[in-house]
């Protein structure tokens, strides 16, 4: 797999997408309970967006789940 700065970011996007899933919460609930919109929840899953840890921290409160539970599951 290719590495470099962009690494990170589709892989946090493939561990907030199993979270959300597991949670069975659809992107724009999610987005709801974070305080974002469903598109910018399917950037960050996507990658398209360098997600800031602001944002970041807010979804992993909207998983309940600690915002360093998400970097462990990379």
């Amino acid at each position: 797999m290719h590495s470099g700065p962009g690494k990170i970011y589709r892989v946090l996007g493939q561990a907030v997408r199993l979270r959300r899933r597991k949670a069975r919460l659809t992107q724009e609930k999610l987005g709801e309970r974070a305080g974002l919109t469903r598109n910018y929840i399917g950037d960050v899953e996507r990658a398209e967006k360098k997600v800031s840890i602001d944002s970041l921290s807010k979804i992993a409160r909207a998983l309940k789940c600690r915002l360093r539970d998400l970097f462990n599951d990379l």
